[in-house]
């Protein structure tokens, strides 16, 4: 081998985040905090009760950009997965790891590529679109039938929930215009923020700049 290729293999391991050990022990302590993170929601005006916000994709993205999105998928991987045995049979926790993923992956990567507060903002920016997008479809056509049909009531009774907070909410497309997608919109910069915020003060944790 020569040096040349030496050197460009030692730089790309120092750009490849590695999962050893620490990694493993520090991904799962950002699970525990974001699984505690979970359980301080707060409702929203706007939308129906059991559409709450709460913090727990914080940790999520701390570790997608302190490690890598792999880090961050297995955060929201034990975030959404420790904790089953839901009436939905697990087609919620599977949607909330979807769309969670949707945020913070794409803003992971982009960070990745380059570790600046303008890089961060665009990848955060970024991965907020993708998941009021994908949040959109999912609950859409997946979750919220799913939850209609797991609690025995038309998708109407979903609807009047909505109705009854937003007047602009008279159907299933509106719900999700109106309630869904300014949620995750909400959730995005709220998550964004906090991190753009707290992120470069903790990055020592992890040996990061």
């Amino acid at each position: 081998m020569s040096t040349e290729t030496k050197t460009l293999t030692n730089a790309d391991a120092k750009i490849q985040p590695k999962l050893g050990v620490k990694a493993l022990v520090q991904i799962g302590m950002l699970s525990a905090i974001a699984i505690i993170l979970m359980m301080f929601e707060i409702p929203l005006p706007f939308a129906p009760t059991f559409y709450k916000i709460d913090l727990s994709e914080v940790p999520v993205l701390v570790g997608c950009f302190a490690m890598g999105p792999m880090a961050g998928v297995l955060v929201e991987l034990l975030l959404n997965f420790v904790m089953t045995g839901t009436s939905t049979a697990g087609v919620g926790e599977i949607a909330n790891f979807i769309i969670g993923c949707s945020f913070c992956v794409p803003a992971g990567l982009i960070y990745r590529k380059n570790r600046t507060r303008k890089s961060a903002l665009i990848g955060m920016a970024t991965g907020t679109l993708l998941m009021i997008v994908i949040g959109c479809f999912v609950n859409g056509f997946v979750l919220l039938p799913t939850y209609a049909k797991a609690f025995g009531m038309p998708i109407d009774a979903l609807v009047g929930m909505g109705t009854a907070v937003n007047s602009h909410i008279t159907s299933l497309s509106t719900f999700v215009m109106f309630a869904v997608a300014p949620f995750n919109l909400v959730k995005g910069i709220v998550v964004s923020l906090v991190v753009f915020l707290i992120y470069k003060k903790i990055s020592p944790i992890f040996r990061i700049r």
